[in-house]
């Protein structure tokens, strides 16, 4: 893993994020993680909107590669793919670094400018 984040590695990060910046789709997340496949019917209890709403949302996380669906019967099943929560995961850590460095360096300066 790289110490530091490429623009690459963020320009690739962005969908992820931007797929989980909406309530709707953390939420059709988090039903997922639990680790079962789920139909639309089923990820839609509960839900103040539509199948047809979930559908498109799951579409959103099926395209920056966090969830995928399978064909099973009738129905479709969706499924978390751990690879895509995986490589978020991996961000967070190169921005946290980063950031945990930078706060670092504060310090030390504030605490060379007192003595």
């Amino acid at each position: 893993m790289l110490n530091t984040a490429s623009n690459a590695q963020l320009r690739q990060a962005a969908p992820v994020f931007a797929a989980l910046g909406d309530d709707v789709r953390l939420l059709l997340v988090a039903r997922l993680s639990r680790g079962e496949p789920l139909s639309i019917s089923r990820l839609s209890e509960g839900l103040p909107i539509t199948r047809q709403a979930v559908t498109k949302h799951l579409l959103v996380l099926s395209g920056a590669g966090l969830v995928a669906s399978e064909r099973r019967g009738r129905e479709q099943q969706w499924a978390l793919k751990p690879d895509g929560i995986r490589d978020a995961e991996r961000y967070l850590a190169i921005i946290s670094k980063q950031w945990g460095d930078a706060l670092g360096r504060l310090k030390a300066f504030v605490e060379s400018e007192k003595g």
